[in-house]
């Protein structure tokens, strides 16, 4: 991570988001009764993946490259889901884990874009890619129905605490204040999102196509009249 946002809050919320987010690729293949090489592969691309595309993206070294302690965390989460038993790991609890890992990765993939000089409303895209890139491959590579194509908010909770980071991080930079501030609140803000919409499966309005109209006239083929 750049040296300029180096903070323990940052550090703190980096280390919820991957740990959260490996284990849950590795609880993922250990559903699929895989073996452990599988699960610490699924646990190493899940709580890297959005990290690392948003690294790429913004020409920053990637994190996991120079920092041993990233690939320690995702092996020592694979071996707590290979030693516990997967119905530990069902359940809302787990969905819970997951949107703090989802608000928490959202953040700091804000916060270090804006950091590298990206300007404010990529930066808050780097934020959601961080948040959401990890678990689409994962499920990509399981096979699994993505929560990217659910309408229950997901996206929009990263969405959410990536905005409020940099619009927090703008005002405490006119106010002359340090922005750790706008970051809990930015990381609250987006878990308590995604908390109520997995307690009430709270959603968008889904695109909805219209119905054919049988009394409607077919369209006429120009190319036979």
């Amino acid at each position: 991570m750049n040296e300029t946002i180096l903070t323990p809050i940052l550090d703190i919320l980096d280390i919820i988001g991957i740990a959260i987010f490996a284990l849950s690729g590795a609880v993922i293949a250990a559903r699929e009764r895989q073996t452990f090489v599988t699960m610490a592969f699924f646990a190493l691309v899940t709580g890297v993946g959005g990290g690392t595309v948003r690294d790429l993206l913004i020409d920053a070294p990637v994190f996991w490259m120079t920092d041993a302690w990233v690939a320690s965390v995702c092996l020592g989460c694979a071996l707590l889901a290979w030693f516990t038993p997967v119905k530990l790991w069902e359940g809302k609890l787990f969905a819970f884990a997951d949107g703090a890992g989802l608000a928490a990765y959202a953040v700091i993939g804000s916060a270090k874009a804006l950091a590298y000089g990206v300007p404010p409303v990529p930066a808050i895209l780097m934020g959601i890619i961080t948040g959401c890139v990890g678990g689409i491959i994962r499920d990509v590579v399981a096979g699994r129905p993505s929560i990217i194509m659910q309408p229950e908010l997901y996206v929009t909770a990263a969405a959410l605490s990536a905005a409020l980071t940099i619009g927090g991080g703008i005002v405490a930079a006119l106010m002359g204040v340090p922005p750790q501030w706008a970051w809990g609140i930015a990381f609250a803000a987006g878990f308590a999102l995604r908390a109520a919409a997995i307690q009430w499966q709270l959603a968008l309005p889904s695109y909805k196509l219209k119905k054919p109209d049988p009394e409607a006239s077919p369209p006429r083929d120009l190319d036979h009249d």
